[in-house]
């Protein structure tokens, strides 16, 4: 299966799974009630930012569900995601903020947030930028962040009140070392790094003509509509325009999936270069201004990578044990380590590597280590972390990287039995089957073998 396509699948179907969101919202709930609702005079809000607008509909009934039902009183919630959503798993259903918040407007919304009775504000994108609620004391985030995303999501906090002491943030999604590292560059100083380089344009602009997907001609050609001196283009103006790109895109597909995802990418890239340097540099060259305008409205009628379809797990998977766990707790000391520099766009577009096959078990395990979950039998687990222990043994790690894969799994089969007994406990039955049966035992050694030798070789990389 596709490695990208299926990764994002599997996480998809865990963040919106019944059980997860019954448990996370369960969390949430008697957080703010033993641990936030007493602030600021017992008046402090909390925000939940959600992966989705889909994931703020479930969250939204699944908090109202679990307060009706506990019979909590003072803690209403409401609810900010644009347009509306309709939820796969309730056919012919559809939500919008204004249904959801019992017909409040929009615009009304963040005025009745400021009531005392409207504690929890549940938002998908909206309201995570230029928000300003002082009363906002803490954030529960079940949506990965990045970048200056984390920092202006986050920094919904930072709004000063009267006896707001301090914040809280609990995160179900990120780890420690992403925030950090978002927050960094902008703590004290900031680096700059790598200027962007105008000659790469014209580098781009080569190696976009090199694919022989489309012509200068081309650009010529939707150049002359695209810039004729009118306040809109007529239906006609549009078919030609339309007619050249629509030509180009009948090339592009013609291309095997790697090469038309590497076109793309290069295509992206020499868009968000142009479009980052035009701000500072007063080009002359029309030439590149044409390409930019082709370019730009090329990319919005290539159809979308692989077959446009989201990935369908079907009955493939199913969710059979669910671990919630406190990871860490504790500020993050932004005061030690240097911050990564920030930089424009630099790079020449190579995005569009193939979507390499992978084995479900392999993705599966992934994501167990991070959700704490098993989509297959629980016997896959105890490999997991047999390879987790092994790839945390210096000896073993300096053994791969030293030897071929033949010699390197001589010298883990010597290893094995210590592997083995390290995690016998809770594992009894698969315990006894590696160490009696001994195809059983080749088969698991073969697999823990090339998997560690893979992983250690990367790490040295």
């Amino acid at each position: 299966m596709p490695r990208k396509k299926a990764a994002k699948a599997l996480t998809r179907y865990l963040e919106l799974h019944p059980v997860n969101i019954e448990q996370v919202v369960s969390v949430i709930v008697e957080h703010f009630r033993l641990y936030v609702m007493h602030e600021l005079g017992g008046k402090a809000k909390a925000m939940v930012v959600a992966g989705s607008r889909l994931a703020a509909v479930k969250y939204k009934l699944a908090f109202d569900r679990y307060i009706r039902d506990h019979g909590y009183s003072g803690i209403r919630s409401l609810v900010a995601f644009s347009g509306a959503v309709e939820d796969p798993d309730d056919p012919g259903s559809s939500y919008t903020e204004v249904s959801m918040n019992g017909g409040l407007a929009e615009s009304e919304l963040p005025e009745t947030f400021e009531r005392d009775d409207y504690r929890v504000l549940l938002v998908a994108e909206k309201y995570q930028t230029g928000f300003d609620q002082p009363l906002l004391q803490t954030m529960y985030v079940v949506k990965r962040l990045a970048g200056v995303q984390a920092v202006q999501t986050l920094s919904r906090l930072n709004r000063i009140a009267p006896g707001k002491a301090r914040t809280l943030v609990l995160d179900f999604a990120n780890e420690e070392a992403d925030i950090y590292k978002a927050f960094k560059p902008y703590y004290e100083a900031t680096p700059i790094g790598e200027n962007a380089d105008p000659h790469r344009l014209s580098e781009l602009q080569h190696k976009l003509l090199e694919w022989a997907i489309f012509t200068p001609a081309d650009v010529k050609a939707f150049a002359a509509v695209w810039y004729q001196r009118t306040r809109d283009h007529t239906a006609a103006q549009h078919r030609i325009m339309n007619s050249v790109l629509d030509s180009v895109v009948q090339n592009f597909k013609k291309k095997e999936g790697a090469e038309q995802e590497t076109f793309r990418g290069q295509l992206t890239a020499y868009r968000n270069l142009y479009a980052f340097l035009s701000q500072i540099i007063p080009y002359q060259d029309s030439e590149l201004e044409k390409l930019y305008s082709f370019v730009r409205n090329l990319l919005l009628k290539l159809p979308p990578p692989g077959d446009g379809k989201a990935f369908a797990l079907d009955d493939e998977v199913a969710l059979r044990y669910f671990r919630l766990q406190q990871m860490s707790d504790g500020s993050i000391d932004l005061g030690y380590g240097q911050a990564d520099p920030l930089k424009g766009p630099t790079d020449v577009g190579t995005a569009g590597l193939a979507d390499e096959g992978v084995a479900l078990s392999t993705l599966v395990g992934k994501l167990n280590e991070r959700f704490g979950t098993s989509f297959t039998e629980a016997d896959q687990l105890f490999f997991d972390q047999i390879s987790a222990t092994a790839e945390g043994d210096e000896k073993i790690l300096e053994a791969a990287r030293a030897n071929n894969l033949a010699n390197f799994s001589s010298y883990l089969e010597r290893m094995l039995d210590e592997l083995f007994i390290d995690r016998m406990e809770g594992n009894e039955e698969i315990f006894s089957r590696v160490m009696t049966d001994k195809e059983f035992r080749s088969v698991a050694h073969e697999h823990l073998a090339r998997e560690i030798f893979k992983r250690a070789r990367e790490k040295n990389s």
